[in-house]
């Protein structure tokens, strides 16, 4: 499971942003706001691109069970395939 890497992550005004860049930045007009659960997600993919990591950093910031936390992964990792974040 790779990120695509034409997306940068940016602070905006307090807010995690996802900025397109390179090809991407041409075919897509626009930003993506980031919640904190995906803020997380993201910056722990960018560190290490393994899912079970990203589990481990979301159970280390919020007061979530496992399974909640896996549930919340999933869908976010499916959601980012469905709209080209994943390369």
């Amino acid at each position: 499971m790779k990120i695509n890497k034409d997306f940068v992550l940016r602070e905006i005004a307090g807010e995690s942003m996802l900025v397109p860049s390179g090809a991407q930045a041409q075919k897509m007009n626009g930003i993506i706001a980031l919640n904190p659960v995906a803020a997380v997600i993201w910056k722990a993919l960018c560190e290490k691109e393994e899912e079970q990591y990203a589990l481990e950093k979301m159970l280390e910031t919020f007061d979530v069970t496992e399974e909640e936390a896996k549930r919340d992964l999933t869908e976010f990792l499916s959601v980012m395939q469905e709209n080209g974040l994943m390369a």
